[in-house]
């Protein structure tokens, strides 16, 4: 027969027991989540890096058609500077000649009054 003691053991044992076997019940529930968790983070991962690599080559490829547009963003920008230059020397020599013209047709207007001055006091 088993004494007091004993049964008081064997209950402590038992308790233990199923403690643990709860512990362990409940941490292979957890990790069967984070498997899964660490499964699509390392998916994702690998993705990330297919994505980066397509990036990568994108910009590579968007880099060497600027540089072979540089040149001619430059010369049209060259373009318009000439142009603008040449609108503001057209816009100078057109007034010149309008300075020039309205002069002259000042001094015309002019000999012309005088001439008429002059013929009537004769």
């Amino acid at each position: 027969m088993m004494t007091a003691g004993a049964i008081a053991w064997l209950i402590i044992a038992i308790a233990i027991l199923l403690v643990l076997g709860a512990m362990a019940w409940l941490l292979f529930q957890i990790t069967q989540p984070l498997k899964n968790v660490l499964r699509d983070v390392d998916i994702i991962a690998r993705e990330t890096d297919d994505i980066m690599a397509n990036t990568n080559t994108l910009l590579e490829d968007v880099n060497s058609k600027v540089a072979v547009l540089d040149p001619a963003v430059q010369a049209v920008a060259d373009l318009g500077t000439s142009l603008s230059d040449l609108n503001v020397a057209t816009k100078d020599l057109t007034g010149h000649i309008k300075q020039r013209g309205a002069s002259k047709t000042a001094s015309a207007f002019s000999v012309a009054n005088s001439l008429r001055k002059h013929r009537k006091q004769k």
